[in-house]
């Protein structure tokens, strides 16, 4: 109509959202800082303390709450005196670093893989096709482990963990690319582009990028966390990444031993990795929701209808 004027609501932002963005940007923030905090505070996260373990009860750190003190904030390790706080702060690191890598690998081979199936021949989605089934069907975990096996000791772990994490994980990326070009590959735009004689790299490139980033993003969100539990479980197997480089999954398997003589050392590495993988899973489903408007809509709808029926009730 004439003289109208569409508004757009954007998406609410929940406490649960905040507060997820905020855990998440202090962790990075802290992992970020790790070699500054580490300075300031002193402490070297692989410098052995003898003398704050107790070697007569087989290396339980000695004092209240795992040695915690003026110098070592969150106590020392078990056995080695080295402290806690720093090497949390460095495994923060690893774990971060693996899974966002490893997610790239995965957005980038996934959307290759899905484009070439959906824009290319019926040979080309059928090879394409076959290879996501299997490696959609292939144990992730197991295949890492054999991999992770018979590398070469000096090839570093951090980079072979992303290629593996990586290259084991593009069969659900590859399928939504392909499932979403689909859709997109009979609008008018995009035929408009191919009748107009460009190429399937060029339309691929300015018309059905741009429109695929929404969903590819959201995947995304979701690959993340999984990735960083899997970093974790090839640390905790002991075939991640290897001392001394910290690691929370590898804190974790070294602190089986130690549970009863130091609850902390386990309790902190786990509590840290529960809540980043819990923030990023409600920080996912807060950008499907925000890139999703059908979601959105229905967010909406679900919540007036609460309000009604709680305000008949009342």
């Amino acid at each position: 109509m004439p003289g109208s004027t569409i508004t757009c609501r954007s998406p609410s932002v929940t406490y649960e959202t905040v507060a997820a963005a905020g855990v998440l940007g202090l962790l990075v923030l802290l992992a970020l800082a790790a070699p500054l905090l580490a300075h300031l505070t002193g402490q070297d996260p692989n410098a052995f303390h003898d003398d704050l373990v107790d070697s007569a009860r087989g290396g339980v750190p000695t004092g209240s709450f795992g040695g915690a003190s003026a110098d070592h904030w969150l106590g020392v390790e078990p056995g080695t005196g080295r402290d806690l706080f720093t090497r949390l702060l460095y495994g923060a690191r690893i774990s971060l670093l693996v899974a966002l890598g490893a997610t790239v690998v995965q957005v980038l081979v996934g959307v290759a893989a899905g484009l070439t199936a959906a824009l290319g021949s019926r040979i080309a989605d059928s090879v394409v096709g076959g290879a996501t089934d299997i490696m959609i069907a292939l144990p992730g975990l197991v295949l890492g482990i054999a991999l992770t096996a018979v590398v070469p000791a000096g090839f570093p772990r951090p980079l072979l963990l992303v290629l593996i994490i990586g290259l084991l994980g593009w069969g659900g990326t590859a399928r939504v690319v392909r499932a979403q070009t689909l859709s997109l590959r009979g609008l008018d735009f995009v035929e408009a582009a191919r009748l107009s004689g460009r190429g399937r790299l060029a339309i691929a490139r300015r018309e059905l990028l741009p429109s695929l980033a929404a969903p590819v993003i959201t995947y995304a969100a979701i690959l993340l966390p999984g990735n960083m539990v899997t970093e974790a479980s090839l640390s905790f197997l002991g075939i991640g990444v290897k001392p001394p480089t910290p690691s929370w999954g590898q804190m974790l398997s070294t602190a089986q031993t130690w549970f009863l003589a130091d609850p902390a050392y386990v309790l902190l590495p786990a509590g840290l990795l529960f809540v980043t993988v819990l923030a990023f899973t409600v920080l996912g489903d807060a950008v499907r929701a925000a890139l999703d408007p059908r979601e959105e809509a229905r967010l909406r709808v679900g919540t007036r209808t609460a309000r009604t029926r709680k305000g008949a009730g009342a």
